[in-house]
Formats: C-alpha cells, structure tokens, sequence
C-alpha cells in the first residue's frame, strides 16, 4: 500500500522534529557490467519512480544496525559489508518534513548474492541507465558512484568480485565497467605487473570465444604484507 504524505508526517513528528533516516545503495557486478539495486518508491509524490532502498532510522537503533535492517528487510541478504559514506540533509530534500539520510555503500558480486525478496519490483539496473531518481536519490548515487571509483584505484577490493583465477581480460573488464572507460590494455596490463600482486598460476583459460589467456591470482599474503606498495592505479 503506498504511503501518503499525511503518515509520513506522523511518523516523523512522532520521532522528532528532524527525522534521521538510512539509504543503501548497492553495487553489484555482473556479465561485465555494474549495476545498482533499485526499487519502486511506495511514497505517493514518486510512485513512478526508481528509488534506493532506504527507511526511517528507529528511536531505538544505531545507524549502522539500521542501514543492515533495511537491507535485509528489502532484499534478504545479511552478508554483505557497508560503509558508510555521506550524510545528506538538504533542506527540501523530504516532502513530509525535515530528515536528513546517512548513506551507506557496498559493492557485491550478482552470482554470489541472491536477492530473497522483489518487492515493489526490486531488481538490479545498469549503473548507466540510472536518471532521475526518487527523492535526492540521484545525487546520493552519483556521490556513492563517484566513491566506488575513487575506492577501487586506491585499494585492490575489485578482486573479491573476480574468480579466485581470472585472465587479465577479465580484470579489464571489471575496471572498466566500475570505472565506465574504455582502458589501453597495454597500459593496464604494464601498471598491475608492476605492482608485483598478480601470480601466474601457469594455467589458461578454457571454453572461452576469444584467445585463451593465461590464469592468475592475486597474491592476498604480499599485499597484507605490503599495504604501503599499493599506491594506486591512476588510470
């Protein structure tokens, strides 16, 4: 049933005078491509409407247990990591009053995170198809995607979305799908030997339509050893 102004104004004059609310957007890869869960607002003023997932913050709640209780209430997962990225308090923001939202971030692999719950239509989008949200949802996402591709060029996290063996095609692929450019494979591939991370497992792929490549691992132990050699992929 979708909400009307009138009951969100009582649930937030039921709170406080300025409500603090939680957004969680969602980043997930898959076949090459990043995409973003979204859902169908159930507020009257967007009913049309793409939104993030989100809810009010409980009196009773820290903010952090809140962005994981609107997770699994909207989607049914419960294993995957947040970070907390920005506030957002524009003054117009809410139609029902004043709420200023947390916005928390995570980026998982599609396969590995079956969705448990679709309502209100929830289901993944191509990051670059996303226009227009609900609320100030657009600008939280932008902020969020800004954030992601920042995060990805300074530490090694788009690993955890490959296979535990994957061919350097595939690693382009993931950066570029994250990053949303088109990268020199030359280059790419002469920047990520020279951080000395990736072991040449002396395998090659099978079962692919292009030229086989060699297999590798990225070698987890000598990062953790070597954190301070990890300054970056400026790309």
């Amino acid at each position: 049933m979708n909400k009307s102004i009138q009951a969100i104004e009582s649930e937030i004059k039921a709170i406080y005078n300025v409500a603090l609310s939680v957004d969680c957007v969602i980043f997930g890869f898959e076949e090459n491509k990043l995409k973003v869960l979204l859902i169908r607002s159930d507020m009257e003023k967007f009913q049309s409407k793409w939104s993030l997932l989100g809810d009010l913050l409980k009196a009773e709640e820290d903010i952090e247990a809140a962005a994981y209780r609107i997770l699994k209430q909207r989607t049914g997962l419960d294993d995957v990591f947040l970070e907390q990225v920005a506030a957002f308090g524009n003054l117009s923001r809410h139609p029902a009053g004043r709420v200023v939202t947390i916005a928390y971030c995570s980026l998982i692999n599609v396969m590995h995170h079956e969705l448990k719950i679709y309502d209100n239509e929830l289901h993944w989008h191509d990051v670059e198809t996303v226009k227009d949200l609900a609320f100030d949802h657009q600008e939280i996402f932008e902020t969020c995607y800004k954030r992601l591709q920042k995060r990805v060029q300074e530490h090694p996290l788009g690993f955890s979305l490959l296979p535990n063996k994957f061919s350097l095609r595939e690693l382009q692929n993931l950066y570029e799908a994250i990053l949303g450019i088109k990268l020199d494979r030359r280059n790419f591939r002469k920047k990520f030997f020279a951080m000395d991370f990736l072991i040449d497992i002396d395998e090659i792929e099978t079962d692919v339509p292009h030229r086989p490549g060699k297999l590798y691992r990225f070698d987890y132990e000598k990062f953790e050893m070597k954190k301070k050699k990890w300054s970056g992929i400026d790309f």
